[in-house]
């Protein structure tokens, strides 16, 4: 029996680990082929390739992201084949169940819940008596008639085999992202989460775990991400695997992780500021609102003191970069709260501020009570929000504008003290320019066409010209200092036209190679030829003393002329 198992990622980078576990469970009984693509590949192509691999089962893994476009293989598949066994499983098809079996009749067999004993029962089901009432944790129909049985105990996952000892990943094991689980389940209750519905928290054997990711970082795994609900719910565990990972790291791997900043001991970080390698560990938490009353509805517990006291010690340790994120429309966030959610987030400075929307899942307790604040959300995935009783439409409109602009202008680091200055001197909060901007960049049409680097820069400077802000040359000369520090390579044409003409320059340059040292030290001892300097500096004139502003980060007006040398594929910026 020809048995794959797939799924659809939202990118060619992710990998499935729910497949894997499937295929490691169901060994050695069953040989399972792992089959995965992306849901931006024409339907056709997998279509094609799923039936020349001449199957006879087909599990496909199914998300919010995947669902629409799975639907549309698993159809084009019966209609060429009506003998594949179709079989989903997933968070997306878990819930509703009768819906998806009603609606979409090439679906056979829907796996709930935890999915690894189950797929490995109904496989013998279908190789041999097919008494569909001896599988636990399936959902059929059978004579129009539906069909749930009741699931599996919960598995002692200390007994898992491991889901990464396959030859085939081996070679894309450094291209794409890693995940793993040391546990399953949730302590909270967050309403929006499908992760509340699982209750209690269990732990996978922590040797294993440790020998699994040995055995992924020697065979060239780089960026490893564990999908633990709340990686550090316990504080030995956590203790314990941080320095697992510290001890035996291999170069240029990196560890992500989802915590719950509110409940991080300051022990706990101080230990990862004094013993972890800078860029080892990056965390991702979930802030999602500020609101207090907010908050207690979608019985959430977050003590939003000490996330700040967690996200504060993590920054100045300076060795984790912190991915914070918010959620649009929750009940009873109007746009005012919202705005001060996300400028009491943004105060944090995270190096990525993730604004997301309510999105009402299937199975979730706020799904069920929607009509309590009368939301109106899409009927297929993702089920995004569309208003509420206090966020019409148009404020997620307005929202969704700001998202636009923070992401290519803050958390995509092009221009940091551009915007700090902005968000500080400028306008009266960080939301009020990402508002402003965002409005400004959807009105120009700018969401509907693509953008270079250049582009980023001409479209804020004809912002704040529109805006007849205060101290535009202040703001202009920012804009050119991120510009050209952040270039690899002496850029052929800067976006701005140059304020030094081609005498000045070249007086600039031999007094530079006569006195380098009134450049500064550093740059004296670069002993720079008189065609290094030309072929990989630049020059630019500032109206405010740039020596000052990187050691204090003031404005002061004085002018100071910009040098910047790009050598080994970075530049060294100084100030004359």
């Amino acid at each position: 029996m020809k048995v794959i198992a797939s799924t659809l990622n939202a990118k060619y980078i992710h990998t499935n680990l729910a497949i894997r576990y499937l295929k490691a469970f169901a060994e050695p009984d069953f040989n399972v082929e792992l089959a995965e693509y992306t849901i931006k590949d024409p339907v056709m192509n997998i279509v094609t390739d799923l039936i020349n691999k001449q199957p006879d089962v087909i599990g496909f893994s199914c998300y919010i992201w995947n669902i629409e476009e799975t639907i549309k293989v698993i159809r084009m598949i019966k209609k060429i084949n009506a003998e594949v066994i179709i079989i989903l499983g997933g968070p997306e098809v878990t819930y509703d169940v009768p819906e998806w079996l009603e609606n979409v009749s090439e679906i056979d067999f829907i796996a709930v819940g935890e999915g690894e004993e189950t797929f490995k029962q109904l496989l013998h089901q279908i190789d041999g008596e097919k008494d569909w009432r001896k599988v636990n944790g399936i959902a059929y129909l059978e004579d129009g008639k539906l069909h749930v049985n009741p699931q599996n105990n919960k598995l002692n996952l200390r007994e898992l085999p491991s889901p990464f000892r396959f030859e085939e990943d081996k070679r894309e094991l450094g291209k794409r992202v890693t995940y793993i689980e040391t546990s399953r389940g949730c302590p909270f209750s967050c309403q929006f989460c499908l992760s509340s519905i699982e209750v209690g928290v269990r732990y996978f054997d922590r040797e294993k775990v440790k020998e699994d990711i040995r055995y992924l970082m020697r065979n060239g795994a780089k960026t490893i991400k564990f999908v633990d609900r709340t990686f550090n719910i316990s504080r030995s565990y956590a203790l314990e695997m941080f320095q697992f990972l510290i001890d035996e790291h291999m170069p240029g791997v990196v560890f992500q992780f989802e915590i719950t900043a509110d409940i991080m001991r300051p022990e706990v970080i101080q230990f990862l500021n004094d013993h972890a390698p800078a860029g080892l560990f990056r965390f991702e938490i979930g802030v999602q609102s500020t609101n207090d009353y907010t908050n207690e509805l979608v019985k959430r517990k977050q003590n939003f003191q000490k996330l700040t006291r967690t996200v504060t010690m993590v920054k100045e340790g300076g060795k984790i970069d912190q991915h914070l994120d918010l959620i649009a429309g929750l009940p009873e966030e109007d746009y005012a709260s919202f705005k001060k959610t996300f400028n009491d987030v943004f105060a944090l400075r995270p190096e990525e501020l993730q604004l997301g929307f309510l999105k009402m899942l299937r199975g979730t307790g706020l799904r069920q009570s929607a009509a309590n604040h009368q939301y109106i959300y899409m009927d297929q995935s993702p089920y995004e929000i569309l208003g509420n009783n206090v966020l019409s439409f148009q404020d997620i409109i307005r929202i969704k504008q700001v998202e636009d602009v923070l992401e290519k202008y803050w958390n995509d680091h092009r221009m940091d003290h551009t915007i700090e200055y902005l968000v500080t001197n400028i306008f009266p909060t960080p939301f009020d320019f990402f508002q402003e901007f965002g409005s400004y960049w959807e009105g120009k049409g700018w969401s509907r066409i693509g953008h270079q680097l250049e582009d980023l820069f001409h479209r804020l400077f004809s912002f704040l010209e529109d805006t007849k802000v205060k101290n535009l040359e202040v703001i202009e000369g920012l804009m050119k200092y991120d510009y050209l520090s952040n270039q690899k390579y002496k850029p052929r044409k800067p976006w701005w036209p140059s304020s030094i003409d081609k005498k000045e320059r070249s007086l600039l340059y031999q007094h530079f190679l006569k006195d380098p040292s009134s450049v500064s030290k550093d740059f004296a001892q670069l002993h720079l030829n008189e065609k290094e300097l030309y072929k990989h500096s630049i020059v630019e004139k500032l109206p405010f003393n740039l020596e000052k502003y990187i050691q204090t980060g003031f404005i002061e007006m004085d002018e100071s002329v910009m040098v910047v040398y790009y050598a080994k594929e970075q530049a060294a910026v100084f100030a004359s």
